[in-house]
C-alpha cells in the first residue's frame, strides 16, 4: 500500500478526503503525521496528541461495495484488528470501548473516526483515522488516557507498528466485509467493555441511571437494559458511559 508521510497537517482524515476528491481513481493508501494540529475524535470531539511520541494515520480503503446499513461491520473489524495487533505486544486487559475506543488495562490507548464515502449509494471507499498512543507518558488531568509505553515500560519502534496496524486493518476488512454481521459482533464482543455488567451511564442532561449493555445493533447502536426492564437503543453522544 502506498504511504505518506508528512511533518505536520491538521487532519489525516481531512488530508485523505481532499486527496480522493482530486484524485477519485486514487489506490489504497495511508497518510501518517508527527503533528495533527486540529485531529478530530467521534462526533468532533479533538484528539490531542504529542509530537512525535505516537500514532497518528489515516488509511483510505477502495471497492468496498458494501450496503450503507453495514457501515458497523467496518467500525467493529477496525477495532477488532487493532486489538489483534496490540495483543501480540503484551498489552494488558484489552477492551473495545463502544463503539471503537480502545482501551488497555481501563486506560484508554487509541481513538477510530470511520468516515465512508458512498458510491452509487453504497459504501465504496472508507477512510479510517487512528489515534494511538504509544510512547507519550504525560497525559495531564486526562488521568482516563495511557499508552502502550507508560502500561509496559516499553519503547516501541512507530514505524514498525505502522505497518502492523496498517496490513492487519487492511487484510480483516477485504478478509471478513462479506462475513455476516453476527460472526464479526461475536468477535467483537469478547472485547467489548462492560458488556453484561451493571454500568452506570450518563445523560447529555446529566442525569444518571444503572443499566446492563446486552449488545449493539445492526446500525451500530448500543442496546442497555435498564432497571425498569426497559430497552433502550442510543447512537454515539446520546449516553456516556462512566468507569
Amino acid at each position: 500500500m502506498r504511504s505518506i508521510k508528512v511533518l505536520a497537517t491538521d487532519s489525516t482524515n481531512l488530508f485523505l478526503r481532499e486527496l480522493f476528491r482530486e484524485q477519485t481513481l486514487i489506490e489504497n493508501c495511508y497518510v501518517v503525521t508527527e503533528e495533527q494540529t486540529n485531529g478530530k475524535g467521534q462526533m468532533g470531539a479533538k484528539w490531542e496528541t504529542k509530537r512525535g511520541e505516537n500514532l497518528t494515520f489515516s488509511v483510505l480503503l477502495n471497492h468496498l461495495n458494501l450496503q450503507i446499513d453495514e457501515q458497523f461491520k467496518l467500525s467493529a473489524i477496525v477495532a477488532c484488528s487493532i486489538v489483534e495487533v496490540l495483543k501480540k505486544h503484551q498489552i494488558p486487559k484489552l477492551k473495545i470501548k463502544w463503539p471503537n475506543d480502545i482501551l488497555a488495562d481501563s486506560f484508554k490507548v487509541c481513538g477510530v473516526l470511520i468516515e465512508n464515502i458512498l458510491i452509487n449509494g453504497k459504501i465504496g471507499s472508507t477512510i479510517i483515522g487512528v489515534g494511538l498512543n504509544v510512547n507519550q507518558t504525560d497525559f495531564g488531568s486526562l488521568w482516563q488516557a495511557s499508552s502502550l509505553k507508560k502500561l509496559t515500560g516499553i519503547h516501541f519502534d512507530l514505524n514498525h507498528l505502522l505497518e502492523q496496524l496498517v496490513e492487519t486493518i487492511e487484510k480483516n476488512i477485504y478478509l471478513k466485509k462479506e462475513w455476516s454481521l453476527e460472526v464479526i459482533l461475536n468477535e467483537y464482543y469478547e472485547y467489548l467493555f462492560r458488556i453484561e455488567k451493571p454500568s452506570t451511564f450518563e445523560f447529555p442532561n446529566g442525569e444518571r441511571k444503572i443499566g446492563i449493555i446486552q449488545k449493539v445493533s445492526k446500525q451500530g447502536r448500543l442496546v442497555v437494559l435498564f432497571e425498569d426492564n426497559v430497552l433502550k437503543e442510543f447512537d454515539i453522544k446520546e449516553v456516556k458511559l462512566l468507569y
